[in-house]
């Protein structure tokens, strides 16, 4: 592949290149805190007048989103329930309107109830639905009309037929079912061993217009590859907010005494030794304690009355109801997009400066080669509380509008049971959730769910499946990203710097941004 020369469009990011290029002269990869590392000089111009983010919610495992979205005309509904209803633990969820049998066993098909209908506002001469545990979801797409969905949608390197995915020389995405590299393909256009995704890229292009850079790229999640560019690198917090380093809890304290924690911070702040990598390693812990002390500044307390609920613990606003015992357990989908609105509230504060920002969060479980039933309930119902959780936050902060959400995954999963789950696939549905969402609706077209052929096994009735069911996708990431980078600022030009692919795709805006 070309490597393509970055554009820099303004004397901001020139002013960016340049401090990030003297801040990562010699480091070495193996330095502590790399990952928190990002320019923290002067503020840049402010060329921006509205703040926007993006939020990736990567669902790590590969989502079986043909239980998520469903189709539910007659010819579908056939198609589904012969294929998914296999022993010795059916897959097949209910049709709607059934009612739920509460002495069926926990997360059962029997004991959720039928799935709940969904009125897209361009059906496709279709009907469908979503799983019984995404009742909030279905608010939000029904009647809200802030959630939208962009179904069948995968890596691609050229649109592809069923004719040419049996074709040998015909080019597809490397690697595919493999989890490392299929979800490194989703987050980057390469497998295992990408060094900087999408997410970062379009972050490289627009963080000159952010005071303090470190703060435009963010996980909550641990280290993702979306989030890395050329210049920007993720600066990682948390589930509750910035890490101190080598300290515990909410204070500078270590083994309990404040006083040995401030004398590590004095150590480190003035060690710089004459070698090259004892310099760089000086600057990136002060940096690092520098981002950390700003940040803890800016943000409010994960109890105030915007996240939270004050004197409570644990905090209801991040308890959901556990399908599977019947109780309430703590989300912590919830809990990360709880930092992740902390952060964006205190995004104008006079150390942060912020105008753009990406986030990552995450949530595993989805690798349901087994027991995919009581797995799905209970992932689905953490997923369904942490967006409506997000969603009504950004609402009390009146920033709807500002912050767009969309969900990732390493593949879709094969539409066949193994008995009592399913196994690798490519395509996959995804949701996409925000004020500035053209919600209630579908962008893309839906897949043809075929009968299984008695005599070869093979999907031979739709054009979309090949294998045990594992859908062609029929939109690209690139595509779901490029719609999402016009929104968040980038110019057609940048556009394609950022997703070169998009070139090989008619469709370049799948218009589900406002």
């Amino acid at each position: 592949m070309t490597t393509k020369r970055l554009h820099f469009p303004t004397g901001a990011s020139r002013r960016l290149f340049l401090r990030q290029a003297s801040a990562f002269a010699g480091l070495g990869a193996a330095a502590p805190f790399a990952l928190n590392l990002a320019a923290l000089g002067s503020a840049a111009a402010q060329t921006a007048s509205d703040y926007k983010a993006l939020v990736c919610v990567f669902l790590h495992g590969g989502n079986d989103s043909m239980n998520m979205v469903l189709p539910t005309d007659a010819a579908s509904w056939a198609a589904y329930t012969s294929v998914r209803n296999q022993l010795p633990d059916s897959i097949a969820l209910l049709a709607p309107g059934t009612a739920p049998v509460a002495s069926a066993s926990a997360g059962s098909p029997q004991r959720l109830g039928g799935v709940l209908p969904i009125g897209p506002l361009n059906p496709q001469g279709r009907s469908f639905a979503l799983h019984p545990m995404l009742a909030t979801l279905q608010t939000l797409f029904n009647d809200e009309k802030r959630l939208a969905i962009v179904p069948n949608a995968g890596p691609l390197v050229l649109p592809t037929t069923k004719a040419q995915y049996a074709n040998s020389l015909y080019p597809k995405p490397a690697h595919l079912f493999s989890h490392n590299d299929q979800a490194n393909m989703w987050q980057s256009f390469q497998p295992e061993g990408a060094t900087k995704g999408w997410g970062g890229l379009m972050a490289d292009l627009l963080a000159a217009q952010n005071g303090r850079s470190v703060f435009t790229s963010i996980s909550t999640s641990g280290n993702a590859v979306w989030l890395s560019g050329d210049r920007v690198r993720q600066y990682q917090v948390s589930a509750s907010g910035a890490i101190r380093m080598a300290t515990s809890g909410s204070t500078n304290a270590i083994y309990g005494q404040l006083g040995v924690g401030e004398a590590l911070r004095r150590v480190v702040r003035s060690t710089r030794g004459t070698h090259p990598l004892e310099r760089d390693l000086a600057d990136i812990n002060n940096r690092s304690i520098e981002a950390e002390e700003i940040l803890r500044l800016a943000m409010k307390d994960a109890s105030h009355p915007l996240f939270g609920t004050p004197n409570v613990s644990p905090d209801p606003k991040l308890l959901y109801d556990n399908p599977l015992t019947g109780g309430k357990a703590i989300n912590h989908l919830a809990q990360q997009l709880q930092t992740v609105a902390r952060m964006i509230d205190a995004s104008a504060s006079a150390g942060i400066q912020a105008k753009r920002q990406i986030f990552f969060v995450s949530l595993g479980g989805f690798d349901t080669h087994d027991n995919q039933n009581r797995a799905h309930a209970n992932l689905y119902a953490m997923l369904a509380h942490g967006l409506r959780y997000f969603d009504t936050t950004l609402g009390a902060m009146g920033l709807r509008d500002s912050v767009t959400a969309f969900t990732a995954s390493d593949f879709g999963r094969t539409f066949t049971s193994n008995g009592d789950g399913t196994d690798h696939g490519w395509g996959a549905h995804h949701f996409l959730m925000g004020g500035a969402v053209k919600g209630g609706d579908l962008y893309g077209r839906f897949p043809t769910l075929g009968m299984r052929n008695a005599n070869s096994n093979a999907f031979d009735s739709s054009p979309d499946q090949v294998g045990n069911g594992t859908l062609i996708p029929g939109t690209s990431v690139e595509q779901i990203g490029a719609t999402l980078a016009r929104w968040f600022g980038l110019s057609e030009n940048q556009t394609l710097m950022v997703f070169p692919g998009l070139r090989n795709f008619s469709e370049r805006n799948l218009g589900f941004m406002r």
